[in-house]
């Protein structure tokens, strides 16, 4: 079992950029023993008043474009060009069932990973979205804490994890590939409305013209959606990880997007909106979560399962009958 510290020692150490006891302070909020996660709440109160100056950067993408690759060449960019110092989560709902593969692209994010100025961390296996996005949420918290300006929030899994992410980050950077087919297939439509910008990776060699031609298309397929209420025309640029560009334009995006919002007023108005998004979901974890261990139920629970999947009885009525018991 892994040692514990007072939440002042914690505390102490995150403020003071303490890259282990940062990770230490991860895995504790990442832990769902009661003791645990009440230390865990006694770190994050303390720390909440040195949170919310990073930029928060959610990133997702389609099999094989390459996520992993264009997440070092961009951090590395944005740490060497920009004087940044990056924090890189994952969100993996399917990490339980593949073990995931956030260990492995940290494997291949070698030399952003041994960076000074990097931090990458691997997301817990958690027996659901909202447990991951939880621990997720407060690790952001704990590396905005630790000094980390700027955080990758990446999905690792498809579907529900955008929209996971898309809650709790600033800006949603949806990369694609050109060349593989029609373009404008294989993504469903709310990820696209999600997205506030959209890069065409992998744009070099033989695949320089397709990956132009891709952003003529995604341009042209953005104008059929309605306007976002953060009043932002989303845009769309082609990038290549092996040759380094590109990612001057999408950091230059990032930065365009972040000054319209906040002269707007539309950045608070999310972040806000986000505080409580973030209450209402921990409410609703934590009921079910509860609900879940008392005995009574526990007792019940496999035989009302049984008669559901065999058609004995209704979902509806079988529900009302476990809700009863608490």
């Amino acid at each position: 079992m892994a040692k514990r510290f007072s939440a002042d020692t914690y505390v102490a150490g995150i403020l003071a950029s303490d890259r282990v006891m940062l990770s230490r302070a991860i895995t504790l909020v990442e832990s769902r023993l009661p003791s645990d996660q009440e230390l865990a709440q006694q770190v994050i109160s303390q720390i909440l008043p040195h949170t919310g100056n990073s930029i928060r950067i959610g990133i997702t993408g389609v099999p094989g474009v390459g996520k992993s690759t264009f997440i070092e060449a961009f951090g590395s960019y944005l740490i060497r060009q920009q004087g940044k110092k990056l924090a890189v989560l994952a969100i993996d709902p399917t990490s339980q069932r593949t073990g995931g593969s956030i260990l492995g692209d940290k494997t291949r994010m070698e030399s952003l990973s041994h960076h000074p100025q990097a931090f990458i961390r691997p997301s817990p296996a958690g027996k659901s979205l909202g447990g991951v996005t939880r621990s997720t949420r407060e690790a952001m918290l704990l590396c905005e804490a630790a000094s980390f300006d700027t955080i990758f929030v990446e999905t690792v899994g498809v579907g529900q994890s955008e929209t996971a992410v898309h809650g709790m980050v600033d800006f949603f950077l949806l990369l694609m590939l050109a060349g593989a087919g029609d373009e404008l297939q294989g993504i469903k439509r709310g990820i696209m409305e999600m997205a506030d910008a959209i890069a065409i990776t992998k744009a070099d060699g033989t695949n320089q013209q397709k990956a132009k031609t891709a952003r003529a298309e995604y341009r042209n397929a953005l104008h059929l959606y309605p306007p976002p209420a953060s009043g932002w025309l989303p845009r769309v640029s082609v990038c290549s990880a092996l040759e380094q560009s590109g990612l001057e334009t999408i950091w230059q995006t990032i930065s365009d997007y972040l000054a319209h919002t906040q002269q707007n007023g539309y950045y608070e108005q999310k972040r806000r909106e986000q505080n409580l998004q973030w209450l209402h979901e921990t409410i609703r974890q934590a009921l079910e979560e509860k609900f879940y261990a008392q005995r009574a139920v526990q007792e019940k629970l496999p035989e009302i399962t049984r008669q559901v999947k065999e058609g004995e009885k209704s979902a509806f009525a079988a529900a009302a009958e476990l809700l009863g018991l608490s």
